[in-house]
């Protein structure tokens, strides 16, 4: 297993998994990769580690360059085990090396591994002195961890960006300018949606902390290495990280007679009307990550769902769980459906969507089969509901 030269003396050493499907319930359908990077100095250093059943592929790299046992310090620039999973394995190959992290890094080790390794704690300005090279440390806590930290070498000028930047993405390719732009971009809006959301306030922190930095590479722990092209992949993160969507919308439902989604379809015709194109996600054959790709970009987030047991569809309810904990900003929401007696569900979508911080329009309800007329003033509704939002958002 071969390493991948990046610049002189730095390499490569990760491991690529090309069979996860699913990552905290984001469905990675092209799997990942657990990014590990050496540095040749004369206090050998690794930057980070691997998912641990990942070990040996790893230490198979690592040894291709150098004798793991002359590696003097082990910087973790984060504590999921993503990517300190290996760390326990590692370690018992190194008792005398040093492991560098954030006080919450330390602290988050601690409580992994219960091990007394030789913590160093560093900050946002530390420098550490590996030789010829040095590298600087960069809190960027809640991108998406509280331990997050970047280290940045400035004399090979390369970022090593932690989850900042990456992707799910197996490939035989290590660097970005080798796959069509158009994946890369698909699966860093995946990542972003599904992971970084949140924090987007965070994000734009540690991107104005980066920001006097001379990038020549992004070295990310997921994906593929940024060699070229660096403005773009800062420039999706800058936009992302804004919250200011684009006039499109996403209508996601689920149907157990067809009456809900019939309504669907026809919301979807009611925002291409109004001049905003949708984006159909039936929660039957839609996973909820992918709509979220889709929301990044989406100002309008439509729901609908019939009423079931006096609540909402199981399928509805794991997409508002999900929405709700990834938190998007800035969106509009309208929530729709059908219903035979008790009619709850509506209700339930609009409550949790507003409490989730979704500015909701009034929401619309059908008892059982729709007919031509209730469609009409549905569309009618719809239309009229999202006229006073457009031209506010950004476009491309």
């Amino acid at each position: 297993m071969k390493p991948v030269k990046v610049a002189d003396g730095v390499w490569w050493v990760g491991a690529v998994d090309w069979d996860t499907r699913n990552f905290h319930g984001y469905s990675t359908m092209r799997g990942s990769t657990y990014n590990a990077y050496l540095i040749i100095d004369d206090k050998i250093t690794l930057i980070d580690t691997v998912k641990a059943p990942f070990f040996n592929e790893m230490m198979a790299r690592v040894s291709e360059v150098v004798d793991p046992a002359k590696i003097d310090i082990v910087v973790s620039n984060h504590v999921e085990m993503d990517h300190s999973g290996a760390l326990p394995l590692l370690m018992e190959k190194l008792p005398r090396a040093a492991v560098y992290t954030s006080p919450q890094g330390e602290k988050g080790l601690r409580l992994h591994y219960k091990q007394d390794w030789d913590f160093h704690t560093v900050k946002t300005g530390d420098v550490l002195n590996i030789g010829r090279r040095n590298l600087a440390f960069v809190s960027t806590p809640m991108v998406h961890w509280p331990d997050n930290m970047l280290t940045y070498c400035p004399e090979e000028k390369i970022l090593f960006s932690n989850d900042a930047f990456g992707e799910h993405l197996a490939s035989a390719e290590r660097f970005a300018d080798e796959v069509s732009l158009g994946v890369v971009e698909e699966e860093a809006a995946k990542y972003y949606a599904n992971i970084v959301m949140p924090y987007g306030a965070q994000t734009q922190k540690a991107l104005a902390a980066a920001a006097g930095l001379d990038i020549g590479i992004i070295a990310p722990s997921h994906g593929l290495i940024w060699r070229r092209d660096v403005p773009t992949v800062v420039g999706w993160y800058k936009k992302w990280s804004a919250d200011q969507p684009e006039n499109k919308a996403v209508v996601v439902y689920d149907s157990m007679w067809h009456s809900t989604e019939t309504m669907a379809l026809r919301v979807g015709d009611a925002l291409e009307r109004a001049g905003v194109p949708a984006k159909m996600c039936n929660l039957k054959t839609t996973h909820v990550s992918d709509i979220m790709t889709a929301v990044l970009f989406s100002k309008f987030i439509f729901v609908g769902s019939p009423t079931l047991n006096n609540g909402i569809m199981p399928t509805v309810s794991q997409f508002l769980t999900y929405l709700a904990g990834l938190a998007p900003k800035n969106r509009v929401g309208f929530a729709f459906g059908s219903y035979g007696w008790g009619g709850q569900s509506v209700g339930i979508v609009d409550k949790i969507m507003r409490e989730a911080g979704v500015e909701m329009l009034d929401s619309v309800r059908i008892q059982y089969i729709p007919d031509e007329a209730q469609l009409q003033s549905l569309s009618a509704h719809v239309e009229q509901g999202v006229r006073p939002y457009l031209g506010t958002s950004q476009t491309e």
